[in-house]
C-alpha cells in the first residue's frame, strides 16, 4: 500500500492501468501524530480528575445508599482520632508531670501549654477554642453543616497539647466536633446535598461520644437529644450505625475495659432514696453555680481587646499550675481519682477540696480560651459531691446507706444532667458504664432533681449561653418546625435604612430628621450593631457629642432570623416600638441579611393599613 497526499490508493505493480475506476477509491482521515503520541505514549492527566467527577456524580444519584455507607466510614475513623485523642493525652501527661514528680512541673507546663497553644488557636485555629458542641450545634443550624478540615485537625492538635499539658478540661466535647467535622469534609468532598451533609454532623457527633465514653447506646441518645434536639430524628439509623462502628474500633485497639470500674450497687434501704433527692438539689446547685461562673468569666474575658485573645489562655493556665502544686488532683482530666472515688478510696477533705478548686479551675480555663471540653469535668465534680454526700450520710445513717462509692457514681449523672441539661443520656450513659440495672432508679431521682434545680437557678443552659456569647443564636424546636408560609423570610427586603455606629448623636439627628423613616439600624465594621429610633436619639440631644454606639448594647438588640415567625417579629417590634427589624444571620448576629417592616408583616396576615 502507497500512501500519496493523505489519500490512499491500492497500486498492483505491473499493471497497465494502475488507477482504480474512482467509485473504488476509498478516503481515510489523516492521520495526525501528536494524537497518536498523546494517546499512547503521554497519559492524559486530566483523566483520573474526570472519572472522580464522574464518580461523585453517579454518587449523587446514589445519596441514600452512600449515606449508610458513610456512616460506617465516619464511624470508623472517629473511633481511630478518639482513641488517638486517649492515648496521647494520657501517655504524654504521665511523661510531663508524672505522679510523685517535683511540683514546678505541675507549674511550669500548664502555663507554657496554655500559652502556645493559645497563640496557635489565635494565629491558625480560631474555630477549634472551647469545647466543640456548640460549634458542632452552629455548624448544623447555621453553617449549612461546614466545619472545615482545619478546623478538625486543629480541634485535635491543639485539644490533645491543652489536656496533655495539664488543663482540667475534657476531651469528650472536642471529640464530637472532630466527629462532625470528619462528616461534614466527607459529605462535602463526595458532593452531597448540603442537607445531606447536615445529617452527617449528628452521625460523627454519636460516633465520637460512643469511643469516648464506651457507651454506644447514649451515644445515639445524646446525638438525637442534644446535637438534632429531635429524638424522632430520621437520621437514627445511620446515627446507630456509626456509635456501633466507632465503639467496636475503640475495643479493637484498647480492649473490653469501662470508663470507670465500679462495685456492684446495692440499695440498702428504701430512706435512700431521700438521700438521692438530696444529693439531687446539690447537683443542681452546683450545677447552676458551674454555668453561671464559666458564662461570667468568659463574658469578662471576651470584652478584652481582640489584641489580647492569643494570650488570655495562659491565665487559666496559671491559675491551674498555682492549684496543681499544692494538691497535684486539679491537674488533667483525673479519670484515675474518679475511680478512687467510686471505689471507696479518697478521703472526705479531699473530695470536697476538689469540688471547690476543680469547678473554679475548669470554669476559668474554659472562659479564657483553652481548647477543651465541659463533660469530664462535670463528671469529675459530680463524682466528687456524690463522695461528699454519700460520706456525710452514710456517717450519719451507717444502716440506712450504702457507701460513698454509691453516692459518687450518682453524683456523676446529677451534674452531668445539670450542666449538660440532657438527663435521659446522663442515666443511660452512666448505666452502660456500670452495666447495673439497680443504679437506674437512684440516677433517675437525681438527675431529675438536679434538672429541675439547674433550670430554675439558671434558665439559659450552658451551650445556648456559650453560643450567644459567640453571636450565634441557634433555633428553638418550634423555629426548626414552622411551617414557610408565615416565616420572616418571605417578607424580608433588602436594608437600606443604615447609620454608622461611629457617628455622634448630633450627626445622626441631623440625618434622621430629614427623612420620614422613625427606625435606623447602626452598622460599624463588624456590620449591623444595633437598632435605634428617632424618639430615643431626642431623648439624648442633650449629650450630643455622644457616639451613637453608646447608646444601644452590640451583644443584645432586638432582632429576628429568617426562619423564625412573623408573630416573633411582631412581638419585638411592639415591645422596642421599632418599626423596623434587622435579620440577621444564626452563625453571626452581626451579619446583616435584610430586614422586616411593620408594613410587611401586617400585609402578610392580611391587615390593610390605611
Amino acid at each position: 500500500m502507497l500512501f500519496e497526499s493523505g489519500t490512499s490508493k491500492s497500486v498492483t505493480v505491473g499493471a497497465k492501468n494502475p488507477e482504480p475506476p474512482v467509485d473504488k477509491i476509498k478516503t481515510v482521515e489523516p492521520v495526525n501524530p501528536q494524537i497518536m503520541t498523546d494517546a499512547v505514549e503521554i497519559p492524559n492527566d486530566k483523566g483520573w480528575r474526570d472519572k472522580l467527577l464522574r464518580h461523585i456524580s453517579e454518587l449523587r444519584q446514589r445519596e441514600g445508599q452512600v449515606f449508610l455507607v458513610l456512616a460506617l466510614v465516619i464511624g470508623a475513623l472517629t473511633g481511630l482520632a478518639v482513641v488517638a485523642f486517649i492515648v496521647v493525652t494520657e501517655r504524654l501527661g504521665m511523661r510531663l508531670y508524672p505522679v510523685g514528680g517535683a511540683p514546678w512541673r505541675r507549674l511550669l507546663f500548664p502555663v507554657v501549654g496554655s500559652l502556645s497553644i493559645g497563640y496557635l488557636l489565635y494565629r491558625y485555629f480560631p474555630n477549634a477554642r472551647g469545647s466543640g458542641v456548640p460549634q458542632t450545634k452552629a455548624a448544623l443550624f447555621a453553617s449549612e453543616g461546614r466545619i472545615t478540615l482545619r478546623t478538625v485537625f486543629g480541634k485535635f492538635f491543639c485539644t490533645s497539647a491543652t489536656l496533655a499539658s495539664g488543663i482540667p478540661l475534657g476531651r469528650e466535647g472536642p471529640s464530637v466536633q472532630v466527629g462532625a467535622g470528619i462528616g461534614s469534609v466527607l459529605g462535602r468532598f463526595l458532593g452531597l446535598r448540603t442537607e445531606q451533609v447536615k445529617k452527617l454532623i449528628p452521625v460523627g457527633a454519636a460516633a465520637a461520644i460512643a469511643a469516648a465514653f464506651n457507651t454506644p447506646l447514649a451515644a445515639v441518645l445524646f446525638a438525637l437529644e442534644e446535637i438534632t434536639g429531635d429524638l424522632y430524628a430520621p437520621v437514627m439509623g445511620a446515627v446507630v450505625l456509626a456509635s456501633a462502628t466507632a465503639w467496636m474500633v475503640l475495643r479493637v485497639f484498647l480492649g473490653d475495659h469501662p470508663l470507670f470500674k465500679v462495685p456492684q450497687y446495692q440499695l440498702i434501704h428504701p430512706a435512700e432514696f431521700a438521700v438521692y433527692a438530696v444529693l439531687g438539689v446539690a447537683g443542681g446547685v452546683v450545677s447552676a453555680i458551674f454555668t453561671k461562673l464559666l458564662l461570667a468569666i468568659r463574658a469578662r474575658f471576651l470584652r478584652f481587646p481582640q489584641s489580647t485573645v492569643w494570650f488570655q489562655p495562659v491565665a487559666g493556665g496559671l491559675l491551674v499550675g498555682v492549684m496543681g502544686w499544692f494538691v497535684p488532683q486539679v491537674l488533667g482530666v483525673g479519670y484515675g481519682f474518679v475511680g478512687d472515688a467510686l471505689n471507696g478510696r479518697m478521703a472526705f477533705q479531699l473530695m470536697l477540696l476538689l469540688v471547690v478548686l476543680k469547678l473554679i479551675a475548669v470554669t476559668t480555663s474554659y472562659a479564657t480560651g483553652n481548647a477543651g471540653g465541659i463533660f469530664g469535668p462535670s463528671l469529675f465534680i459530680g463524682a466528687m459531691l456524690g463522695g461528699v454526700v454519700g460520706t456525710v450520710a452514710h456517717h450519719l445513717f451507717p444502716a440506712y446507706t450504702a457507701s460513698a462509692g454509691a453516692y459518687a457514681l450518682v453524683g456523676m449523672g446529677a451534674v452531668f444532667a445539670g450542666v449538660v441539661r440532657t438527663p435521659m443520656t446522663s442515666v443511660l450513659m452512666i448505666f452502660e458504664m456500670t452495666q447495673d440495672y439497680a443504679v437506674i432508679v437512684p440516677l433517675m431521682i437525681a438527675n431529675l432533681v438536679s434538672l429541675f434545680i439547674a433550670s430554675r437557678l439558671q434558665h439559659e443552659p450552658i451551650y445556648e449561653g456559650l453560643a450567644m456569647q459567640d453571636g450565634i443564636h441557634l433555633p428553638s424546636a418550634g423555629a426548626r418546625q414552622r411551617s414557610g408560609e408565615y416565616q420572616v423570610v418571605r417578607v424580608m427586603q433588602a436594608a437600606s435604612q443604615l447609620l454608622p455606629a461611629d457617628i455622634t448623636v448630633r450627626e445622626a439627628l441631623e440625618k434622621v430628621r430629614s427623612s420620614p423613616v422613625r427606625t435606623w439600624l447602626l452598622t460599624d465594621q463588624r456590620g449591623v450593631v444595633g437598632v435605634i429610633n428617632s424618639a430615643q436619639l431626642e431623648n439624648a440631644a442633650e449629650d450630643a457629642d455622644k457616639k451613637v454606639a453608646e447608646l444601644v448594647d452590640p451583644l443584645i438588640f432586638p432582632h429576628v432570623h429568617a426562619d423564625q415567625g412573623l408573630d416573633m417579629a411582631l412581638e419585638r417590634m411592639g415591645a422596642n416600638q421599632f418599626e423596623i427589624l434587622p435579620v440577621v444571620n444564626r452563625g453571626n448576629v452581626h451579619k446583616l441579611e435584610g430586614i422586616v417592616t411593620l408594613h410587611d408583616v401586617l400585609t402578610a396576615y392580611g391587615v390593610n393599613r390605611a
